[in-house]
């Protein structure tokens, strides 16, 4: 009896140490098992879409007494992962234009742009990004609505009929600049400012009477520049 008690003892403890070192193995190979899987990316492929407000005027017209005119813009995006700087394109609609007034008009320019943008972007740790680059947008259509009856600048868009993409230029350049932030996720949320350096129409435009120089008694000659103040959100997969 004792002889068997003390097998069953020897046993025990040629086993435990067994057991012990079987466990220490299993949670070493899982612990690095754990380290070694890669930690997964959201930002993989880099695509997104956005939309926003615009908050749109000219430069150049303080003679109309131009105001911010309230529009919207929406567009993809391709800005691939990166570390400290990276690239990032955008193809968007953007409504532009601004309210304007002469005296006895009351009146608002409706511009609506297919634009594209070409921008660097510069990460400052993984949630904000600094974006500087140049903008192309090429003048899908043109609208005046006036809350008053037409005189002055109304009457001289007025005189071009259906035709009144005949007073601007198609295509506007400029520069851009903005942040953008990414709070969580794919989650974006920026604002960004475009300034065109080419002129809105393609000749000079007297507010009372038409295209030209200006010149004549109580005429203003006026060639204003787009400028944009973006608020956007999107997402990036």
């Amino acid at each position: 009896m004792r002889q068997q008690a003390s097998n069953i003892a020897l046993i025990a403890i040629l086993i435990l140490p067994l057991t012990s070192l079987a466990q220490y193995h299993y949670d070493s190979t899982a612990a690095a098992a754990k380290q070694k899987a890669p930690k997964k990316e959201h930002h993989i492929i880099g695509i997104g879409v956005k939309a926003g407000l615009n908050f749109a005027n000219v430069t150049s017209a303080s003679d109309i007494n131009a105001s911010s005119h309230t529009g919207f813009n929406a567009g993809i995006f391709f800005s691939p992962p990166g570390k400290l700087m990276g690239s990032y394109t955008e193809l968007a609609f953007s409504q532009q234009g601004f309210d304007y007034s002469t005296g006895q008009n009351n009146s608002s320019l409706k511009l609506n742009y297919l634009s594209l943008e070409q921008l660097m972007a510069i990460n400052i740790t993984k949630y904000v990004q600094i974006q500087l680059g140049a903008r192309t947008a090429y003048l899908l259509n043109a609208k005046t609505d006036s809350t008053t009856h037409t005189t002055g600048t109304d009457s001289a868009y007025n005189a071009y009929g259906g035709s009144l993409l005949s007073f601007f230029n198609r295509i506007d350049y400029g520069v851009v600049g903005g942040v953008e932030i990414h709070p969580v996720l794919g989650l974006v949320i920026g604002a960004r400012y475009n300034l065109s350096l080419s002129s809105l129409y393609k000749n000079a435009f007297s507010s009372f009477g038409g295209t030209g120089s200006g010149s004549g008694s109580g005429s203003m000659s006026i060639n204003p520049k787009n400028n944009v103040i973006q608020l956007y959100t999107g997402w990036r997969f």
